[in-house]
């Protein structure tokens, strides 16, 4: 942010008095600088590249721990089953309707020629997972100090959300990374003019855009804040508008054909109400809580934090907490609109654990103006630490299963069913996951899929003497909102058995 202005003096000397290196300044300022010896000399000196490594790797470990324990879930069959085309067909699909952008698809294509398991198409969401903590730490850094870029990679490394999607194969964990990448360029950019750097947030933004929609909600956010900030000084900052407008003008040119794309699928997107997904205000609440780790309690903590961070960045420099505030609200206010014209989920606000994390940290200056001790930093670490493990334990996330086990139903449907059985997927969709590890040819099976009551009226007509074996989940309910396909169920089959959200049900 461009000029620093009025604020508390005490405040803006708390990074130098809170100093976890003592006054050590790194040798590399330059990428000519980057040697062994240098390098060395910031491991072994400075506690802020320790933490990060300790952090990193805390991270590494959290999320590549038992990586293919759930089997794959609906949306992520739908990613292996989207990613086997070649990469001219994933975008053809897309230009013909698919509701997610190819980029992930395609980096999924790539890994799928190495094997085909859940291991190898969670890989990159995983690895990019881990590569966020050192960014988070670099955009904290940019945006206020070094305390700030530790804390929110803390946040980043242990946090239960992020953990958990870069455990599954959809995009989300890689448009969060492309977004803090063109996040901390977009701070970059902002505090010194460089042409260079508005490129690179252009190239980001760009990358986040084809890997999830969404992310335009952030870019979007990112130009609002740089207008409201310059809008009184238009005269005076027109050399900086100019190099926003490169910025964008990039971002516009690497994406002109997904724009275009994008235009008609969102009117097809929105033009009827969703038959599911978070609806109005309940959003924001939602969105807090499974950010800060799926549990209320310490949603309220973290918000409060965040206030406070919010207020403190106000009193450092008011631009600061402008921008908190903007892409805050900015994001909530349009995803509470969109609510009501298409499907919205907390996992398409991800990116927005960027801006709260960097909240939270902020507001160690306020403890620290209380205690004036340098622990103040490792009690916040410690804090996230402890937070984020224990909700993992409690909720048994690395012991029992997330996610529908279709392995395991597959496997026991396989042993119940006898040559010329008919298997009934049900909504039809349901197919995915469940082909990902069911043969109906290798069962020697008849497979359908059903939506309807017409559907499934049609299906049992041709049983003959043998069983009809209804495959449902809870999604029917969004796929057939009427009602009548639960209503033909009840009336004409019998309950034969559920494993997590998987239920079965036989032809009476």
């Amino acid at each position: 942010m461009a000029k620093k202005k009025t604020g508390d003096k005490r405040g803006t000397d708390i990074a130098a008095e809170c100093d976890l290196d003592d006054g050590y300044v790194s040798p590399i300022t330059t990428f000519r600088d980057i040697t062994f010896e240098n390098i060395g000399s910031l491991v072994t000196k400075s506690r802020y590249v320790q933490a990060l490594i300790v952090l990193t790797i805390a991270g590494l470990f959290l999320r590549f721990y038992n990586l293919g324990y759930n089997s794959l879930w609906l949306d992520e069959a739908a990613t292996y089953n989207f990613s086997v085309n070649s990469f001219a067909d994933i975008w053809g699909i897309t230009a013909g309707g698919e509701f997610n952008p190819p980029l992930f698809h395609w980096a999924e294509h790539i890994m799928l020629m190495f094997g085909n398991n859940e291991v190898i198409l969670r890989f990159v969401p995983a690895l990019l997972g881990v590569l966020s903590i050192p960014v988070f730490y670099l955009v904290g850094k940019e945006f206020l100090d070094r305390n700030t870029g530790i804390l929110a990679a803390a946040a980043c490394a242990v946090s239960p959300f992020l953990i958990y999607y870069s455990q599954e194969a959809r995009a989300y964990s890689m448009m969060l990374f492309f977004v803090a990448l063109a996040t901390f360029f977009f701070l970059k950019a902002m505090k010194s003019g460089n042409r260079i750097q508005w490129i690179w947030f252009g190239v980001f933004s760009a990358l986040a855009f084809w890997t999830h929609f969404y992310a335009f909600v952030m870019i979007a956010a990112l130009v609002l804040y740089a207008l409201i900030v310059w809008a009184p000084k238009i005269r005076k900052e027109f050399n900086n508008l100019k190099l926003l407008v490169l910025g964008v003008i990039v971002f516009v040119i690497l994406c002109l054909p997904l724009i275009l794309v994008t235009i008609g699928l969102f009117i097809k997107r929105t033009a009827s109400a969703p038959t599911f997904g978070i609806q109005g205000m309940t959003i924001i609440p939602e969105t807090l809580r499974q950010i800060s780790g799926f549990n209320e309690l310490v949603m309220i903590l973290f918000v409060v934090l965040f206030a406070i961070g919010i207020v403190q960045a106000f009193l450092i420099e008011r631009n600061k907490g402008i921008f908190l505030l903007v892409i805050t609200a900015l994001t909530f206010a349009i995803s509470f609109v969109l609510s009501f014209k298409m499907p919205m989920q907390p996992r398409y606000l991800i990116f927005l654990s960027l801006v709260f994390f960097i909240g939270i940290a902020i507001s160690y200056r306020t403890v620290y103006s209380l205690w004036g001790n340098k622990a103040v930093i490792y009690g916040f670490i410690a804090m996230f630490c402890i937070v984020g493990c224990a909700a993992l334990a409690a909720s048994g996330y690395y012991t029992g299963y997330s996610k529908d086990d279709w392995r395991g139903f597959s496997q026991a449907l396989a042993e119940r069913t006898s040559p010329g059985d008919i298997v009934v997927t049900v909504p039809d969709y349901m197919s995915l996951p469940l082909n990902y590890y069911y043969s109906s040819i290798k069962d020697n099976t008849h497979e359908y899929g059903a939506t309807t009551s017409g559907d499934l009226e049609n299906v049992y007509r041709e049983r003959g003497n043998n069983t009809v074996f209804f495959i449902v989940t809870q999604d029917i309910s969004a796929a057939n909102p009427a009602g009548d396909a639960v209503h033909w169920l009840n009336n004409n089959t019998k309950y034969a058995g559920q494993d997590t959200g998987i239920f079965l049900f036989t032809s009476q």
